[in-house]
């Protein structure tokens, strides 16, 4: 038996798509060359996909107009019961045949259930969350609810439209207020602390809420938690079969987790990403406790609740899940999941002595087992219920089965 081919895809039309990159290489050159030929498949950012063996070169991304010229425009189709990266242009020919698509994106458009629909209508298995887990699993305020609704912990929140707030904005900061300074504000689809800040009082708020709806239409303000300590866990697998990675605790200097603290750490000016990928922290926080110092049973805790919320959601594959704890009061809130987390989260399973290509491969396992049992099940029927409808029918006004 070969090699499985499987179709690496990152970047694509994301505030995240540096980020993602990075994740991607990272993976990318952990994966068992025994087992798995990578072909990488990069999106820019205006859309247009490519592939080529440059693209497993970190060095390649410093200079777009190399992908250009070198990597091959391509899409991913169906021909004759396989999948194929095919050509574009007048002279289609196939660049590779796919096996498994590996998603390894961050943010809208390609994480929030975008790029998952387009796999799924192909028919191609991939790696990760359906449609379905992958747009709450993006969109905050869907997830809070679903997760409030289970009678999971969830900060006190309220959410609203842009639109909502150009017409009806004192009202809507009157519920800020209700709620209860300070607030933090979030765009409810954006990830990496992309957007988000914290208004201590109503001389702050709509600066911030301002600035949140640059990145989207729906947004999420939410009690900021006092006496405030931050964990994160993973949890690998589906909803009939999970488990969980180590904890870290993790230690941020501003008061909440930015994008700075995320990807650039004390450095000071800019990190290139050549220098993030080398330093292996894109997702993996500099400033962290692993594992965290906490006592068995705030472990025990995180660990069910965890379990609980990956379920609720129908997630699937390596998610990270990341909480606020009240040090004070004691008590454990869910924050968020991360479906397709930054270097996905191989860090938390390597404290827990699961090496990141034993990972990989995991997350591969549990798509081809998800795809099977997802084809398992009926989704279209062989008869067609037209056959003996004619149009004139249609058009005369008589009644059919569907007119009642």
């Amino acid at each position: 038996m070969g090699k499985i081919k499987v179709g690496v895809i990152f970047g694509g039309k994301s505030v995240e798509h540096e980020v993602s990159i990075i994740s991607a290489i990272q993976a990318i050159n952990k994966m068992d060359e025994d087992k798995y030929d990578v072909v990488p498949i990069y999106i820019t950012k205006d859309g247009t996909w490519y592939s080529g063996a440059m693209l497993k070169d970190m060095d390649v991304y410093s200079d777009l107009s190399l992908i250009k010229k070198y990597a091959k425009k391509v899409a991913l189709v169906e021909r004759n019961n396989s999948f194929v990266l095919e050509s574009r242009g007048l002279f289609k020919s196939v660049v590779s045949d796919i096996d498994v698509v590996f998603p390894i994106v961050h943010g809208t458009n390609v994480e929030d259930g975008t790029l998952q629909g387009y796999l799924q209508t192909v028919g191609v298995p991939y790696v990760g969350s359906s449609v379905y887990a992958s747009v709450v699993g993006q969109d905050k305020v869907y997830m809070k609810a679903i997760w409030e609704k289970s009678g999971l912990p969830v900060p006190n929140y309220m959410w609203f439209y842009d639109s909502d707030y150009k017409d009806k904005k004192s009202d809507i900061l009157d519920k800020i207020k209700k709620l209860g300074y300070p607030v933090i504000v979030k765009p409810a689809t954006t990830g990496s602390s992309v957007g988000i800040g914290i208004a201590n009082d109503e001389s702050e708020i709509e600066e911030l809420i301002d600035d949140a709806i640059n990145y989207d239409c729906k947004i999420l303000v939410e009690r900021k938690i006092d006496n405030l300590r931050e964990f994160n866990i993973a949890v690998i697998g589906n909803y009939s079969n999970c488990k969980t990675s180590e904890i870290e605790e993790v230690i941020t200097h501003s008061k909440f987790l930015t994008f700075q603290d995320k990807y650039i750490g004390k450095s000071k000016g800019k990190m290139t990403g050549k220098a993030l990928y080398n330093s292996g922290k894109t997702g993996s926080y500099k400033n962290r406790v692993l594992p965290a110092k906490i006592n068995k049973d705030l472990k025990v805790e995180i660990e069910d609740i965890a379990v609980c919320a990956f379920k609720s959601l129908g997630t699937s594959g390596n998610s990270r899940i990341d909480f606020l704890y009240d040090d004070k009061e004691k008590k454990v809130y869910l924050n968020e999941i991360n479906s397709i987390p930054g270097s996905l989260a191989f860090y938390l399973w390597e404290a827990k002595g699961i090496p990141y290509t034993s990972l990989l491969d995991d997350m591969i396992n549990i798509a081809i087992k998800d795809f099977k049992k997802r084809n398992a099940k009926i989704s279209s029927f062989e008869s067609n219920i037209l056959q003996n409808y004619s149009s004139k029918s249609l058009k005369g006004g008589a009644k059919t089965k569907f007119m009642k």
